[in-house]
C-alpha cells in the first residue's frame, strides 16, 4: 500500500519527517519497506527568491536576474522568460545540476556559461527543464510561502510510504487506516483521557435534490451468505470528463492511472476508505432492479477486459432483471460500464463474503485492488461511509443531482459484541506491569471504546473482580479475543518500551522425540563408514517407484496427489530407493571408484479410510570399488558381505538380538538378499539390487542396497548398553568340521550350538563342497571358543561339552564329523 505524506496530512497532523514516521509505523507492526518521491531528486536545484531584474546590456529579449538562495552570495543569471518578476519564488539550478534540455528533451548537466558577454552563474527553470511538463514559455513560479533555499524536491515533490500490510489489517489498505495508525503512534504520549482524540474524517454531507431513490432502483439479495450488505445511491445528470489535477496527482502517486472522473472517484474512495466501489450506467440496468445472486453452473459472462468467463455456482453475480452485469467484488461487465454518453450512474458499495471473492478471483485469474481488499474481510460498516463519500465527490466533480435516500439492504447485520479483558492479563501476557492510564491511552489512540464492569467472579482474596469491556471500532475486523486487545496496546506503547524480564530459572533442555536421536545415530554411524548423505523430495512419480521393483508391482499403494505440479511429482514416495539409484547412475557419468550413499527420511504408504502410514526409513547403497588397487593389495569390488558387515556393526553396538533370513524383496536379486527381523517383526532388508532394476536406472554394475524401517526397529531397541567384566580365566579353542546336507544353513548350526553352556563364541572359518564330500553335501568348519567366568576350564570339561554338541548336531541336523 502506497501512502503519500500529503494525503495522510489531510486527516492528521504529521510534524515529524517521513523517515521518523516510517520507523514508528514499522515498530508498531506496519512495516514500511521503502520511501519514494513523486518527483526527481533534482540535485542542485533549490527554491530561490527573485530580488532584482535588470535589462541585459547586449540583448533586448534577455534580462539579468539576481536570486536569493539563502546563502550570503546572491548569484546573477541570464534569463529570457517574459514572466520573471521581483519577489517571485522560482526554481534555481546552480552549475552541476542535471536538467532536461529544453530543445532536445534529453538530460544534460548545467555548466557555467557566458551569454552575450555576461556570465550566467546558474539558471531559473521552466517546467520543461524540470521534466514536469512541456511548458517552456516561462519560468515555473512557486507558491509565495515556499521557503528560500529549500530543495525543490521537498517543495514540489511528495514523499510516498510503501507499507507492507499484513493480511489481517485490511483497514490499513486505505489512506484513512494508515492515517489512524500514524496518529496513534505519533500522538499516543500526548493523549488526555478527558479530551477527544482521532483523525479529521471527511465531511460526508451532500445535498439530495432528486426524486426518491426507490423510484429509480431496487435491490434484492438472493444469497445473504455471499453478500451480507449492499448499499447504493443514484446520481443523475452527470457529465463524464477529465478529473481535476489534484485527483489525478494523488492516483498517480499511488500507482493508479487516471481514466475519467467517475472511475477515478471510485478508485480514490477505495484508496481513501479501503472499500471497493463500482459505478453502473443506470440506463443499462434493465427494469431498474439489481439482483445479487449466485451464478448458474457453466454460466458465461464477458467482463470489462473483453474476456468471456465461465462461472461456477460459488461465484457471486450482480444482475439486473434480465442479465448479469458484474462479477461481485471482482470485475464489472462490458454490458453496464460507464461510457462518455452516460448521464445517470448507480454507485455500488457492498460487502461480500471474503472466501467467495478469494476463490473466484484466483480461479478466474482476476486479482485486482478490489478483490485483494474484499478477500481480507472488510467490516460491514465501511460500505455506507464509502458510499456517502463517493456520492459527495460525484456531485462535486461530475455535477448532477443525487436522488433522495440511499438503498441499504443489510441481511447480515450483527449486534456489536464487546470483548471482556482482565487488566491483570496485560501483565501476564506482556511480562510487565501496565498502568491503567497507559492501557486506556493506548485504547483511545486506537479508537477502541471501553467501560469498566464488575462480574460475579472473585479473585483469590475474595474481592469482586473488575474487567474492561472493550468494543473494537467499526473499521477493525481483526480484533475478536482479549489477546488481540493486549497485543494492540503493546504495539502502540512500543515493544521496545516493554522491559526485558530475565527468567527465574534455567531454561529447560529440549528433549526431542526419540526417533530424532535414533535417526541421528544411524547418520553418524554411516558417515563414519564413509557414506555420504543425500536429500531428495518426498514427491515422486509413479513410474520411478515402479522401476525400483523387478516386476513393476509395488508392495504398498502410494498416496497420489489430487493436483500435482508435474508428472514427476504426482505421488508421495513409498521408499527411498529411486533417488539413490538415480544418484548412482548420475555419478557414474563423471567418476569411477567406490560409491557409498544413504538417505534418512519418511516413506508414505496409503491406507484406506485413514491417514497414510509414514515410517521413518534409512536406505543405503554401495557400488564400485570397496578397496582400490595398490602395491599391497588388488582391487576389490563391493559385495553382499560389505552391506551385511555395515549393518552387523551398527546393530552390534545396540546389542540387538536379531535374526537374518533369506529375503523375498521384489527389488533385490533372488538368492542374493536377506531380511532382518526381531521377535517375528521384519524391520529391514539388504542384498544385491536386481539386475532388471539396475537396468531400469541405466546402471551397468552390481549395486548393493540396505533398507531399514527405523519406526519398526526403534521399539525393539533397549536404551543404554549392557556391560560385563573382562574375563579373568583363559579360553579354550576347539575346531570342528561337519558334513551336512546342502540345505542346512550356517544360521541353523549356530542356533543348535549356541544353547550349550561355557560356549562363548562360534566362528565359521571354512565352507567346502566338492570331490571330498558326497554329492548333495557340504562341509562347514567351525572354531568354538569355550570360557568360564569362575574357573579355568579343564580338557575333560571341554571334551564333555564338545561331545554333547556333536551329539545334538547329529540328531537334529543329521551332521557327521569330517575326517
Amino acid at each position: 500500500m502506497k501512502a503519500p505524506i500529503s494525503w495522510l496530512k489531510d486527516y492528521t497532523d504529521i510534524a515529524i519527517s517521513p523517515e521518523e514516521l516510517a520507523e514508528k509505523l514499522t515498530l508498531a507492526g506496519n512495516e514500511v519497506s521503502g520511501i519514494s518521491s513523486t518527483t526527481p531528486a533534482w540535485t542542485g536545484v533549490l527554491a530561490a527568491e527573485v530580488v532584482a531584474v535588470e535589462a541585459h546590456p547586449n540583448a533586448d529579449r534577455l534580462r539579468l536576474v539576481t536570486v536569493n538562495t539563502g546563502a550570503s552570495d546572491q548569484p546573477k543569471v541570464v534569463c529570457g522568460a517574459p514572466n520573471v518578476a521581483v519577489g517571485q519564488k522560482v526554481a534555481f539550478a546552480a552549475a552541476g545540476a542535471k536538467l532536461i534540455d529544453g530543445h532536445t528533451g534529453k538530460e544534460m548537466e548545467l555548466k557555467p556559461a557566458v551569454i552575450r558577454g555576461v556570465e550566467s552563474r546558474g539558471m531559473v527553470l521552466s517546467e520543461r527543464e524540470l521534466g514536469l511538463s512541456d511548458k517552456h514559455e516561462g519560468i515555473l513560479v512557486l507558491p509565495e510561502n515556499t521557503p528560500v533555499g529549500a530543495p525543490l524536491a521537498d517543495v514540489l515533490g511528495d514523499k510516498v510510504l510503501e507499507v507492507d500490510v499484513t493480511p489481517n489489517r485490511v483497514d490499513c489498505l486505505s489512506i484513512i487506516g494508515l492515517a489512524r495508525e500514524a496518529a496513534a503512534v505519533i500522538g499516543f504520549e500526548k493523549i488526555k483521557l478527558t479530551e477527544p482524540f482521532g483523525i479529521k474524517m471527511p465531511d460526508l454531507n451532500y445535498e439530495e435534490k432528486g426524486s426518491p431513490i426507490a423510484d429509480e432502483l431496487s435491490v434484492e439479495i438472493a444469497d445473504a451468505e455471499l453478500c451480507p450488505r449492499y448499499t447504493a445511491s443514484v446520481v443523475k445528470g452527470i457529465k463524464i470528463g477529465e478529473s481535476p489535477d489534484w485527483l489525478k496527482k494523488r492516483l498517480t502517486a499511488v500507482g493508479m492511472r487516471p481514466i475519467n472522473n467517475v472511475v477515478d472517484i471510485t478508485n480514490y474512495v477505495m484508496l481513501e476508505y479501503g472499500q471497493p466501489l463500482h459505478a453502473f450506467d443506470l440506463s443499462k440496468i434493465a427494469g431498474g432492479k439489481i439482483i445479487v445472486r449466485r451464478a448458474a453452473e457453466g454460466e458465461k459472462f464477458i467482463t470489462l477486459d473483453g474476456e468471456e468467463r465461465q462461472l461456477t455456482t460459488d461465484t457471486l453475480m450482480i444482475a439486473d432483471a434480465e442479465k448479469a452485469v458484474a462479477i461481485g467484488g471482482v470485475m464489472g461487465g462490458a454490458n453496464s460500464e460507464v461510457s462518455e454518453t452516460t448521464a445517470d450512474v448507480v454507485i455500488e458499495s457492498a460487502n461480500f463474503n471474503p472466501v467467495s471473492i478469494h476463490h473466484t478471483s484466483h480461479r478466474l485469474k482476476l486479482i485486482s485492488e478490489a478483490s485483494i481488499r474484499f478477500e481480507r474481510n472488510i467490516n460491514r460498516e465501511v460500505p455506507m461511509h464509502a458510499l456517502k463519500r463517493a456520492t459527495q465527490l460525484m456531485l462535486q466533480l461530475c455535477g448532477g443531482q443525487a436522488q433522495t435516500g440511499i438503498i441499504d439492504v443489510f441481511p447480515g447485520k450483527k449486534l456489536r459484541a464487546g470483548i471482556q479483558v482482565s487488566p491483570t492479563r496485560f501483565s501476564t501476557i506482556l511480562g510487565s506491569d501496565m498502568t491503567y492510564d497507559r492501557i486506556l491511552k493506548a485504547l483511545k489512540a486506537l479508537g477502541i471504546e471501553w467501560y469498566w464492569e464488575t462480574t460475579d467472579e472473585t479473585d483469590y482474596s475474595g474481592s469482586e473482580t473488575q474487567f474492561l469491556r472493550v468494543y473494537p471500532p467499526w473499521w477493525r475486523t481483526d480484533l475478536s479475543i482479549q489477546e488481540d486487545i493486549i497485543e494492540e496496546v503493546a504495539r502502540i506503547i512500543g515493544y521496545d518500551q516493554l522491559p526485558a524480564s530475565p527468567l527465574s530459572g534455567e531454561i529447560p533442555k529440549r528433549v526431542g522425540p526419540p526417533i530424532m536421536a535414533f535417526k541421528k545415530l544411524f547418520r553418524m554411524a554411516l558417515v563414519g563408514f564413509g557414506f555420504q548423505e543425500t536429500l531428495s523430495l518426498s514427491l515422486s512419480s509413479l513410474d520411478a517407484l515402479k522401476r525400483t521393483v523387478s516386476d513393476g508391482k509395488l508392495a504398498s499403494e502410494p498416496v497420489m496427489l489430487l493436483n500435482p505440479m508435474s508428472s514427476e511429482q504426482e505421488c508421495l514416495r513409498t521408499n527411498l530407493r529411486a533417488p539413490l539409484l538415480a544418484a548412482v547412475a548420475a555419478n557414474r557419468r563423471y567418476e569411477e571408484g567406490g560409491l557409498r550413499l544413504f538417505e534418512v527420511g519418511r516413506a508414505y504408504h496409503a491406507r484406506k479410510g485413514t491417514l497414510p502410514h509414514e515410517p521413518e526409513m534409512v536406505c543405503g547403497i554401495i557400488a564400485g570399488e570397496a578397496e582400490p588397487s595398490g602395491w599391497q593389495q588388488s582391487k576389490r569390488p563391493f559385495d553382499f558381505y560389505d552391506a551385511k558387515g555395515v549393518l552387523e556393526t551398527i546393530f552390534g553396538r545396540m546389542n540387538l538380538a536379531y535374526t537374518i533370513e533369506p529375503g523375498s524383496d521384489g527389488g533385490l536379486r533372488p538368492g542374493h538378499q536377506a531380511q532382518l527381523s526381531i521377535g517375528g517383526v521384519t524391520f529391514g532388508v539388504f542384498g544385491e539390487v536386481h539386475p532388471r532394476v539396475a537396468k531400469n536406472f541405466d546402471i551397468e554394475e552390481k549395486v548393493y542396497l540396505f533398507e531399514i524401517n527405523l519406526s519398526a526397529l526403534m521399539p525393539k531397541v533397549r536404551p543404554g548398553r549392557a556391560y560385563q567384566p573382562l574375563p579373568r580365566y583363559p579360553a579354550v579353542v576347539r575346531d570342528i568340521a561337519l558334513v551336512l546336507d546342502s540345505s542346512v544353513t550356517h544360521q541353523r548350526v549356530g542356533e543348535v550350538v549356541s544353547t550349550f553352556p561355557l560356549l562363548k563364541e562360534v566362528s565359521l572359518f571354512d565352507v567346502y563342497s566338492g570331490k571330498q564330500v558326497s554329492e548333495g553335501k557340504k562341509s562347514l568348519a567351525y572354531r568354538l571358543t569355550f570360557q568360564s567366568p569362575t574357573a579355568t576350564l579343564t580338557d575333560a570339561e571341554v571334551d564333555r561339552v564338545m561331545a554333547d554338541i556333536v551329539s545334538a548336531l547329529m540328531s537334529q541336523l543329521g551332521a557327521t564329523l569330517r575326517a
